[in-house]
Protein backbone atom coordinates (compact mmCIF):
# COMPACT_ATOMS: atom_id res chain seq x y z
CA UNK A 1 0.00 0.00 0.00
CA UNK A 2 1.42 3.38 -0.99
CA UNK A 3 1.45 6.36 1.34
CA UNK A 4 -1.09 8.21 -0.83
CA UNK A 5 -3.59 5.34 -0.33
CA UNK A 6 -3.44 5.49 3.46
CA UNK A 7 -5.25 8.81 4.22
CA UNK A 8 -8.54 7.89 2.47
CA UNK A 9 -8.61 4.58 4.31
CA UNK A 10 -7.83 6.24 7.65
CA UNK A 11 -10.60 8.80 7.14
CA UNK A 12 -13.04 5.97 6.48
CA UNK A 13 -11.85 3.64 9.24
CA UNK A 14 -11.61 6.34 11.95
CA UNK A 15 -15.38 6.18 12.39
CA UNK A 16 -16.05 2.68 11.03
CA UNK A 17 -13.87 0.76 13.48
CA UNK A 18 -15.03 2.61 16.64
CA UNK A 19 -18.61 2.14 15.51
CA UNK A 20 -18.18 -1.62 15.09
CA UNK A 21 -16.56 -1.90 18.52
CA UNK A 22 -19.25 0.22 20.18
CA UNK A 23 -21.98 -2.20 19.03
CA UNK A 24 -20.58 -4.85 21.39
CA UNK A 25 -20.14 -2.64 24.45
CA UNK A 26 -22.55 -3.06 27.36
CA UNK A 27 -24.68 -0.04 28.22
CA UNK A 28 -22.75 0.57 31.45
CA UNK A 29 -19.46 1.13 29.54
CA UNK A 30 -20.09 4.86 29.37
CA UNK A 31 -16.49 6.04 29.59
CA UNK A 32 -15.14 3.59 27.04
CA UNK A 33 -17.96 4.33 24.59
CA UNK A 34 -17.43 8.08 24.99
CA UNK A 35 -13.68 7.69 24.56
CA UNK A 36 -14.10 5.67 21.38
CA UNK A 37 -16.52 8.25 19.98
CA UNK A 38 -14.36 11.25 20.76
CA UNK A 39 -11.05 9.64 19.80
CA UNK A 40 -12.47 8.52 16.46
CA UNK A 41 -13.86 11.99 15.74
CA UNK A 42 -10.64 13.74 16.78
CA UNK A 43 -8.51 11.33 14.76
CA UNK A 44 -10.67 11.89 11.68
CA UNK A 45 -10.27 15.67 12.01
CA UNK A 46 -6.50 15.26 12.45
CA UNK A 47 -6.19 13.14 9.30
CA UNK A 48 -8.31 15.63 7.34
CA UNK A 49 -6.02 18.47 8.44
CA UNK A 50 -2.99 16.51 7.21
CA UNK A 51 -4.73 15.81 3.91
CA UNK A 52 -5.66 19.47 3.51
CA UNK A 53 -2.02 20.41 3.85
CA UNK A 54 -1.03 17.69 1.40
CA UNK A 55 -3.54 18.74 -1.24
CA UNK A 56 -2.40 22.36 -0.90
CA UNK A 57 1.11 21.06 -1.56
CA UNK A 58 -0.04 19.29 -4.73
CA UNK A 59 -0.32 15.72 -3.43
CA UNK A 60 -3.04 13.32 -4.63
CA UNK A 61 -4.67 10.61 -2.52
CA UNK A 62 -6.48 7.53 -3.78
CA UNK A 63 -7.03 3.93 -2.75
CA UNK A 64 -8.74 0.84 -4.15
CA UNK A 65 -10.45 -1.84 -2.05
CA UNK A 66 -11.39 -5.20 -3.64
CA UNK A 67 -15.17 -5.54 -3.89
CA UNK A 68 -16.64 -7.42 -6.87
CA UNK A 69 -14.76 -9.44 -9.51
CA UNK A 70 -13.28 -6.83 -11.81
CA UNK A 71 -14.69 -3.96 -9.74
CA UNK A 72 -12.93 -2.32 -6.81
CA UNK A 73 -14.26 0.32 -4.47
CA UNK A 74 -12.33 3.44 -5.46
CA UNK A 75 -11.63 6.11 -2.87
CA UNK A 76 -10.21 9.37 -4.15
CA UNK A 77 -9.73 12.72 -2.46
CA UNK A 78 -10.13 15.51 -4.99
CA UNK A 79 -10.93 19.12 -4.13
CA UNK A 80 -14.70 18.59 -4.15
CA UNK A 81 -14.44 15.45 -2.01
CA UNK A 82 -12.23 17.24 0.48
CA UNK A 83 -14.78 20.03 0.86
CA UNK A 84 -17.49 17.56 1.92
CA UNK A 85 -15.12 15.42 4.00
CA UNK A 86 -13.92 18.44 5.96
CA UNK A 87 -17.47 19.55 6.66
CA UNK A 88 -18.52 16.06 7.76
CA UNK A 89 -15.46 15.52 9.96
CA UNK A 90 -15.75 18.87 11.70
CA UNK A 91 -19.46 18.64 12.34
CA UNK A 92 -19.21 15.01 13.46
CA UNK A 93 -16.84 16.08 16.23
CA UNK A 94 -19.28 18.76 17.36
CA UNK A 95 -22.21 16.36 17.10
CA UNK A 96 -20.41 13.68 19.10
CA UNK A 97 -19.87 16.02 22.04
CA UNK A 98 -23.53 17.02 21.88
CA UNK A 99 -24.95 13.51 21.44
CA UNK A 100 -22.98 12.08 24.39
CA UNK A 101 -24.50 14.70 26.68
CA UNK A 102 -27.98 14.59 25.11
CA UNK A 103 -28.30 10.81 25.47
CA UNK A 104 -26.66 10.63 28.89
CA UNK A 105 -29.62 8.87 30.54
CA UNK A 106 -31.11 7.20 27.47
CA UNK A 107 -31.31 3.44 26.78
CA UNK A 108 -29.68 1.66 23.83
CA UNK A 109 -26.74 4.04 23.61
CA UNK A 110 -24.34 1.44 22.23
CA UNK A 111 -26.73 0.71 19.38
CA UNK A 112 -27.24 4.42 18.77
CA UNK A 113 -23.57 5.39 18.67
CA UNK A 114 -22.65 2.33 16.65
CA UNK A 115 -25.02 3.32 13.87
CA UNK A 116 -24.12 6.98 14.36
CA UNK A 117 -20.50 6.16 13.53
CA UNK A 118 -21.47 3.97 10.58
CA UNK A 119 -23.59 6.82 9.25
CA UNK A 120 -20.60 9.16 9.24
CA UNK A 121 -18.43 6.44 7.65
CA UNK A 122 -20.94 6.09 4.81
CA UNK A 123 -21.01 9.87 4.40
CA UNK A 124 -17.25 10.24 4.01
CA UNK A 125 -17.33 7.21 1.70
CA UNK A 126 -19.81 9.07 -0.51
CA UNK A 127 -17.56 12.13 -0.44
CA UNK A 128 -14.44 10.18 -1.41
CA UNK A 129 -16.11 7.88 -3.98
CA UNK A 130 -13.92 7.80 -7.07
CA UNK A 131 -16.43 6.16 -9.38
CA UNK A 132 -20.15 5.54 -9.73
CA UNK A 133 -20.14 2.05 -8.22
CA UNK A 134 -18.41 3.25 -5.06
CA UNK A 135 -20.78 6.20 -4.83
CA UNK A 136 -23.79 3.88 -5.12
CA UNK A 137 -22.50 1.40 -2.50
CA UNK A 138 -21.84 4.03 0.16
CA UNK A 139 -25.07 5.82 -0.67
CA UNK A 140 -27.04 2.66 0.07
CA UNK A 141 -24.99 1.97 3.20
CA UNK A 142 -26.06 5.38 4.42
CA UNK A 143 -29.70 4.33 4.11
CA UNK A 144 -29.07 1.19 6.16
CA UNK A 145 -27.07 3.03 8.84
CA UNK A 146 -29.57 5.87 9.22
CA UNK A 147 -32.79 3.86 9.56
CA UNK A 148 -32.06 2.64 13.16
CA UNK A 149 -31.37 6.25 14.17
CA UNK A 150 -34.70 7.44 12.78
CA UNK A 151 -36.59 4.75 14.75
CA UNK A 152 -34.35 5.00 17.83
CA UNK A 153 -37.09 6.13 20.22
CA UNK A 154 -39.09 3.00 19.42
CA UNK A 155 -42.48 4.72 19.52
CA UNK A 156 -45.21 3.84 17.00
CA UNK A 157 -44.73 7.27 15.44
CA UNK A 158 -40.99 6.67 15.10
CA UNK A 159 -41.55 3.27 13.50
CA UNK A 160 -44.01 4.76 11.02
CA UNK A 161 -41.50 7.49 10.18
CA UNK A 162 -38.85 4.81 9.66
CA UNK A 163 -41.14 2.89 7.31
CA UNK A 164 -41.75 6.01 5.23
CA UNK A 165 -38.02 6.76 5.23
CA UNK A 166 -37.18 3.28 3.99
CA UNK A 167 -39.89 3.36 1.31
CA UNK A 168 -38.55 6.61 -0.13
CA UNK A 169 -34.83 5.87 0.18
CA UNK A 170 -35.03 2.29 -1.12
CA UNK A 171 -37.13 3.53 -4.02
CA UNK A 172 -34.51 6.19 -4.68
CA UNK A 173 -31.81 3.54 -4.51
CA UNK A 174 -33.57 1.51 -7.22
CA UNK A 175 -33.65 4.57 -9.49
CA UNK A 176 -29.99 5.26 -8.81
CA UNK A 177 -29.02 1.64 -9.48
CA UNK A 178 -30.84 1.70 -12.81
CA UNK A 179 -29.09 4.91 -13.80
CA UNK A 180 -25.70 3.61 -12.68
CA UNK A 181 -26.04 0.36 -14.64
CA UNK A 182 -27.17 2.29 -17.72
CA UNK A 183 -24.11 4.55 -17.52
CA UNK A 184 -21.92 1.45 -17.21
CA UNK A 185 -23.25 0.21 -20.55
CA UNK A 186 -22.59 3.51 -22.36
CA UNK A 187 -19.39 4.91 -20.88
CA UNK A 188 -15.88 3.71 -21.48
CA UNK A 189 -15.20 4.24 -17.77
CA UNK A 190 -17.20 5.47 -14.79
CA UNK A 191 -14.09 6.40 -12.87
CA UNK A 192 -14.09 10.06 -11.81
CA UNK A 193 -10.31 9.91 -11.68
CA UNK A 194 -9.90 9.46 -15.43
CA UNK A 195 -12.30 11.96 -17.02
CA UNK A 196 -14.22 15.08 -15.98
CA UNK A 197 -17.55 13.89 -17.32
CA UNK A 198 -17.81 10.16 -18.04
CA UNK A 199 -20.58 10.70 -20.61
CA UNK A 200 -19.14 13.76 -22.34
CA UNK A 201 -17.95 11.95 -25.46
CA UNK A 202 -21.30 10.45 -26.47
CA UNK A 203 -22.98 11.67 -29.65
CA UNK A 204 -26.44 12.95 -30.49
CA UNK A 205 -27.79 9.43 -31.01
CA UNK A 206 -27.72 8.96 -27.23
CA UNK A 207 -29.55 12.15 -26.28
CA UNK A 208 -32.76 10.43 -25.19
CA UNK A 209 -30.84 7.91 -23.11
CA UNK A 210 -28.77 10.66 -21.51
CA UNK A 211 -31.89 12.57 -20.48
CA UNK A 212 -33.48 9.46 -19.01
CA UNK A 213 -30.31 8.57 -17.12
CA UNK A 214 -30.19 12.08 -15.70
CA UNK A 215 -33.79 11.77 -14.53
CA UNK A 216 -33.07 8.42 -12.88
CA UNK A 217 -29.95 9.62 -11.09
CA UNK A 218 -31.37 12.95 -9.96
CA UNK A 219 -34.46 11.08 -8.76
CA UNK A 220 -32.28 8.65 -6.83
CA UNK A 221 -30.17 11.32 -5.17
CA UNK A 222 -33.12 13.71 -4.95
CA UNK A 223 -34.85 11.53 -2.36
CA UNK A 224 -32.16 12.19 0.23
CA UNK A 225 -31.76 15.79 -1.00
CA UNK A 226 -35.49 16.20 -0.16
CA UNK A 227 -36.49 17.75 -3.47
CA UNK A 228 -40.22 18.11 -4.11
CA UNK A 229 -42.12 15.76 -4.32
CA UNK A 230 -39.59 13.32 -2.83
CA UNK A 231 -39.22 15.27 0.43
CA UNK A 232 -42.05 13.75 2.46
CA UNK A 233 -39.87 11.45 4.56
CA UNK A 234 -37.90 14.35 6.04
CA UNK A 235 -40.58 16.10 8.14
CA UNK A 236 -41.77 12.70 9.42
CA UNK A 237 -38.22 11.84 10.52
CA UNK A 238 -38.28 14.73 13.01
CA UNK A 239 -39.62 12.31 15.62
CA UNK A 240 -35.99 11.20 16.02
CA UNK A 241 -33.81 12.68 18.82
CA UNK A 242 -32.25 16.10 18.19
CA UNK A 243 -28.76 14.71 17.43
CA UNK A 244 -30.30 12.57 14.68
CA UNK A 245 -32.22 15.53 13.26
CA UNK A 246 -29.01 17.54 13.12
CA UNK A 247 -27.22 14.61 11.50
CA UNK A 248 -29.94 14.20 8.85
CA UNK A 249 -30.05 17.89 7.95
CA UNK A 250 -26.50 19.16 8.32
CA UNK A 251 -23.95 16.36 8.22
CA UNK A 252 -25.09 13.28 6.39
CA UNK A 253 -28.29 12.35 4.61
CA UNK A 254 -29.63 15.54 3.00
CA UNK A 255 -26.13 16.74 2.18
CA UNK A 256 -25.26 13.34 0.69
CA UNK A 257 -28.20 13.66 -1.70
CA UNK A 258 -27.16 17.16 -2.75
CA UNK A 259 -23.54 16.04 -3.12
CA UNK A 260 -24.64 13.13 -5.31
CA UNK A 261 -26.44 15.50 -7.68
CA UNK A 262 -23.34 17.68 -7.80
CA UNK A 263 -21.32 14.63 -8.83
CA UNK A 264 -23.87 13.81 -11.54
CA UNK A 265 -23.65 17.30 -13.03
CA UNK A 266 -19.88 17.71 -12.67
CA UNK A 267 -18.44 14.21 -13.04
CA UNK A 268 -21.00 12.09 -14.87
CA UNK A 269 -22.15 14.67 -17.44
CA UNK A 270 -19.89 17.69 -17.06
CA UNK A 271 -21.28 21.21 -16.98
CA UNK A 272 -21.06 21.67 -20.77
CA UNK A 273 -23.05 18.54 -21.64
CA UNK A 274 -25.58 19.20 -18.87
CA UNK A 275 -26.21 22.65 -20.31
CA UNK A 276 -26.26 21.52 -23.94
CA UNK A 277 -28.92 18.88 -23.25
CA UNK A 278 -31.09 21.29 -21.24
CA UNK A 279 -30.63 19.18 -18.12
CA UNK A 280 -29.41 22.14 -16.11
CA UNK A 281 -32.61 24.01 -16.93
CA UNK A 282 -34.74 21.10 -15.72
CA UNK A 283 -32.71 20.92 -12.50
CA UNK A 284 -33.14 24.66 -11.99
CA UNK A 285 -36.92 24.35 -12.29
CA UNK A 286 -36.94 21.48 -9.79
CA UNK A 287 -34.75 23.45 -7.36
CA UNK A 288 -36.93 26.55 -7.70
CA UNK A 289 -40.13 24.63 -6.96
CA UNK A 290 -38.50 23.07 -3.90
CA UNK A 291 -37.13 26.37 -2.60
CA UNK A 292 -40.51 28.07 -2.73
CA UNK A 293 -42.55 25.08 -1.52
CA UNK A 294 -40.28 24.48 1.48
CA UNK A 295 -40.40 28.14 2.48
CA UNK A 296 -44.18 28.35 2.31
CA UNK A 297 -44.57 25.12 4.27
CA UNK A 298 -42.17 26.35 6.97
CA UNK A 299 -44.42 29.37 7.50
CA UNK A 300 -47.31 27.08 8.47
CA UNK A 301 -45.51 25.07 11.16
CA UNK A 302 -45.83 25.72 14.90
CA UNK A 303 -43.70 22.70 15.79
CA UNK A 304 -40.14 24.07 15.88
CA UNK A 305 -38.41 21.02 14.40
CA UNK A 306 -40.97 20.82 11.60
CA UNK A 307 -40.39 24.48 10.77
CA UNK A 308 -36.66 23.79 10.62
CA UNK A 309 -37.27 20.64 8.54
CA UNK A 310 -39.20 22.49 5.85
CA UNK A 311 -36.55 25.19 5.98
CA UNK A 312 -34.03 22.48 5.08
CA UNK A 313 -36.21 21.34 2.17
CA UNK A 314 -35.96 24.90 0.85
CA UNK A 315 -32.37 25.72 1.75
CA UNK A 316 -30.71 22.58 0.34
CA UNK A 317 -32.14 23.36 -3.08
CA UNK A 318 -30.13 26.58 -3.09
CA UNK A 319 -27.19 24.24 -3.65
CA UNK A 320 -28.91 22.62 -6.62
CA UNK A 321 -29.99 25.96 -8.08
CA UNK A 322 -26.40 27.20 -7.96
CA UNK A 323 -25.15 24.11 -9.77
CA UNK A 324 -27.94 24.36 -12.37
CA UNK A 325 -27.54 27.99 -13.43
CA UNK A 326 -24.52 27.34 -15.70
CA UNK A 327 -22.54 30.13 -14.11
CA UNK A 328 -19.22 29.93 -12.23
CA UNK A 329 -20.44 32.50 -9.70
CA UNK A 330 -23.68 30.62 -9.09
CA UNK A 331 -21.74 27.38 -8.67
CA UNK A 332 -19.56 29.08 -6.07
CA UNK A 333 -22.73 30.14 -4.29
CA UNK A 334 -24.22 26.64 -4.44
CA UNK A 335 -21.10 24.89 -3.16
CA UNK A 336 -20.65 27.55 -0.49
CA UNK A 337 -24.15 26.82 0.73
CA UNK A 338 -23.22 23.14 1.07
CA UNK A 339 -20.87 24.27 3.84
CA UNK A 340 -22.70 27.32 5.17
CA UNK A 341 -26.12 25.69 5.41
CA UNK A 342 -24.51 22.84 7.33
CA UNK A 343 -23.10 25.20 9.94
CA UNK A 344 -26.30 27.19 10.29
CA UNK A 345 -28.73 24.29 10.30
CA UNK A 346 -26.78 22.22 12.81
CA UNK A 347 -26.80 25.25 15.10
CA UNK A 348 -30.57 25.60 14.80
CA UNK A 349 -31.29 21.94 15.51
CA UNK A 350 -28.91 21.78 18.46
CA UNK A 351 -30.57 24.84 19.94
CA UNK A 352 -33.97 23.23 19.38
CA UNK A 353 -32.68 20.17 21.21
CA UNK A 354 -31.52 22.35 24.11
CA UNK A 355 -34.96 23.94 24.41
CA UNK A 356 -36.59 20.53 24.49
CA UNK A 357 -34.15 19.03 26.99
CA UNK A 358 -34.02 22.03 29.32
CA UNK A 359 -37.45 23.66 29.19
CA UNK A 360 -39.63 21.08 27.45
CA UNK A 361 -40.25 23.53 24.60
CA UNK A 362 -41.11 22.00 21.22
CA UNK A 363 -43.35 24.63 19.62
CA UNK A 364 -42.76 28.14 18.37
CA UNK A 365 -45.76 29.35 20.37
CA UNK A 366 -44.03 28.22 23.59
CA UNK A 367 -40.84 30.22 23.02
CA UNK A 368 -41.87 33.57 24.54
CA UNK A 369 -39.07 34.90 26.75
CA UNK A 370 -36.73 31.95 26.11
CA UNK A 371 -33.88 34.38 25.48
CA UNK A 372 -33.97 35.55 29.10
CA UNK A 373 -33.86 31.99 30.42
CA UNK A 374 -31.35 30.58 27.90
CA UNK A 375 -29.40 33.57 26.50
CA UNK A 376 -26.44 31.65 25.04
CA UNK A 377 -28.59 29.05 23.33
CA UNK A 378 -30.93 31.64 21.88
CA UNK A 379 -28.05 33.91 20.82
CA UNK A 380 -26.64 30.99 18.83
CA UNK A 381 -30.10 30.32 17.38
CA UNK A 382 -30.45 33.98 16.41
CA UNK A 383 -27.10 34.04 14.61
CA UNK A 384 -28.01 30.95 12.58
CA UNK A 385 -31.52 32.25 11.81
CA UNK A 386 -30.22 35.61 10.60
CA UNK A 387 -27.67 33.74 8.50
CA UNK A 388 -30.43 31.66 6.94
CA UNK A 389 -32.26 34.83 6.00
CA UNK A 390 -29.08 35.99 4.29
CA UNK A 391 -28.10 39.01 6.35
CA UNK A 392 -24.45 40.12 6.50
CA UNK A 393 -21.98 39.38 7.97
CA UNK A 394 -23.17 35.80 8.44
CA UNK A 395 -22.32 32.79 6.27
CA UNK A 396 -25.70 32.69 4.51
CA UNK A 397 -25.13 36.15 3.06
CA UNK A 398 -22.03 34.93 1.23
CA UNK A 399 -23.91 32.06 -0.40
CA UNK A 400 -26.83 34.21 -1.49
CA UNK A 401 -24.57 36.98 -2.78
CA UNK A 402 -22.81 34.59 -5.12
CA UNK A 403 -26.06 32.90 -6.12
CA UNK A 404 -27.57 36.28 -6.99
CA UNK A 405 -24.43 37.37 -8.84
CA UNK A 406 -24.47 34.08 -10.74
CA UNK A 407 -28.10 34.58 -11.70
CA UNK A 408 -27.15 37.93 -13.24
CA UNK A 409 -24.05 36.43 -14.89
CA UNK A 410 -26.09 33.68 -16.55
CA UNK A 411 -28.89 36.02 -17.60
CA UNK A 412 -31.39 34.22 -15.35
CA UNK A 413 -33.13 37.24 -13.86
CA UNK A 414 -35.99 35.00 -12.75
CA UNK A 415 -33.59 33.21 -10.37
CA UNK A 416 -32.78 36.52 -8.72
CA UNK A 417 -36.50 37.03 -8.11
CA UNK A 418 -36.77 33.52 -6.64
CA UNK A 419 -33.87 34.24 -4.27
CA UNK A 420 -35.47 37.50 -3.17
CA UNK A 421 -38.88 35.90 -2.54
CA UNK A 422 -37.30 33.01 -0.69
CA UNK A 423 -35.24 35.34 1.53
CA UNK A 424 -38.39 37.29 2.40
CA UNK A 425 -40.10 34.02 3.30
CA UNK A 426 -37.07 33.04 5.38
CA UNK A 427 -37.49 36.28 7.29
CA UNK A 428 -41.22 35.64 7.65
CA UNK A 429 -40.72 32.32 9.44
CA UNK A 430 -37.57 33.15 11.45
CA UNK A 431 -38.09 36.74 12.62
CA UNK A 432 -41.33 35.98 14.53
CA UNK A 433 -39.38 33.38 16.50
CA UNK A 434 -36.68 35.90 17.38
CA UNK A 435 -39.34 38.41 18.34
CA UNK A 436 -40.93 35.92 20.73
CA UNK A 437 -37.60 34.88 22.17
CA UNK A 438 -36.21 38.34 22.89
CA UNK A 439 -39.12 40.78 23.08
CA UNK A 440 -42.02 38.87 24.65
CA UNK A 441 -42.28 37.84 28.26
CA UNK A 442 -42.96 34.34 29.42
CA UNK A 443 -46.20 34.39 31.39
CA UNK A 444 -46.33 30.95 32.99
CA UNK A 445 -44.12 28.01 33.92
CA UNK A 446 -42.10 26.28 31.25
CA UNK A 447 -43.53 22.94 30.12
CA UNK A 448 -40.77 20.83 31.74
CA UNK A 449 -38.04 23.05 33.16
CA UNK A 450 -34.85 21.47 34.50
CA UNK A 451 -32.26 23.25 36.61
CA UNK A 452 -28.51 23.11 35.98
CA UNK A 453 -27.26 25.47 38.65
CA UNK A 454 -25.64 28.61 37.32
CA UNK A 455 -25.59 27.25 33.77
CA UNK A 456 -28.61 27.49 31.51
CA UNK A 457 -28.22 23.85 30.41
CA UNK A 458 -25.62 21.08 30.39
CA UNK A 459 -22.21 22.24 29.22
CA UNK A 460 -22.13 19.42 26.67
CA UNK A 461 -25.35 20.74 25.16
CA UNK A 462 -24.32 24.40 25.23
CA UNK A 463 -20.79 24.28 23.83
CA UNK A 464 -21.59 22.72 20.40
CA UNK A 465 -24.23 25.22 19.13
CA UNK A 466 -22.23 28.18 20.43
CA UNK A 467 -19.19 26.85 18.57
CA UNK A 468 -21.05 26.41 15.27
CA UNK A 469 -22.69 29.84 15.69
CA UNK A 470 -19.23 31.40 16.07
CA UNK A 471 -18.16 29.51 12.94
CA UNK A 472 -21.20 30.92 11.10
CA UNK A 473 -20.01 34.43 11.89
CA UNK A 474 -16.35 33.68 11.20
CA UNK A 475 -17.02 32.12 7.79
CA UNK A 476 -18.89 35.26 6.80
CA UNK A 477 -16.41 37.76 8.21
CA UNK A 478 -13.33 36.03 6.79
CA UNK A 479 -14.79 34.87 3.48
CA UNK A 480 -12.14 36.79 1.54
CA UNK A 481 -9.16 35.14 3.24
CA UNK A 482 -7.14 32.25 1.76
CA UNK A 483 -8.15 29.88 4.58
CA UNK A 484 -11.90 30.30 4.09
CA UNK A 485 -14.07 27.59 2.47
CA UNK A 486 -14.88 30.14 -0.24
CA UNK A 487 -11.27 30.20 -1.39
CA UNK A 488 -11.26 26.42 -1.76
CA UNK A 489 -14.61 26.44 -3.55
CA UNK A 490 -13.38 28.94 -6.14
CA UNK A 491 -10.64 26.47 -7.10
CA UNK A 492 -13.18 23.63 -7.39
CA UNK A 493 -15.39 25.67 -9.70
CA UNK A 494 -12.40 26.82 -11.78
CA UNK A 495 -11.57 23.19 -12.49
CA UNK A 496 -15.16 22.23 -13.37
CA UNK A 497 -15.61 25.19 -15.74
CA UNK A 498 -12.04 24.84 -17.06
CA UNK A 499 -11.26 28.46 -16.31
Amino acid sequence: MSNDALPPLLILLSSLLPGLIIFFLPEKSVRLRTALNLCGALFKVAVVIVVLQGVYAGLEYSASVPFLPGNDLVLRIDSLALLFVTLSAGLWLVMTVYAVSYLEDSPNRSRFFGFYSLCVSATVGIAMAGDLLTLFVFYELLTIATYPLVVHNGTPEARRAGTVYLAFTIGGGVLLLAGTVWVQTLAVSTNFLEVAGVLEGLGQEHETALRLIFALMVGGFGVKAAVVPLHQWLPRAMVAPAPVSALLHAVAVVKAGAFGIIRVVYDVYGVELSHALGLSDALAVLATATILYGSFQALRQDDLKLRLAYSTVSQVSYILLGIALYSPLASIGGLSHLVHQGLMKITLFLCAGNLGQTLGIHKVSEMNGAGARMPWTMAAFSVAALGMIGLPPFAGFISKWYLGSGAVQSGAGWALVVLLISSLLNAAYFLPILSRVWFRKQTGPWPEEKSFGRFETKAGLLFPPVTTAIATVAVGLFAGTPVSPLSWIRDVVAVEYRL
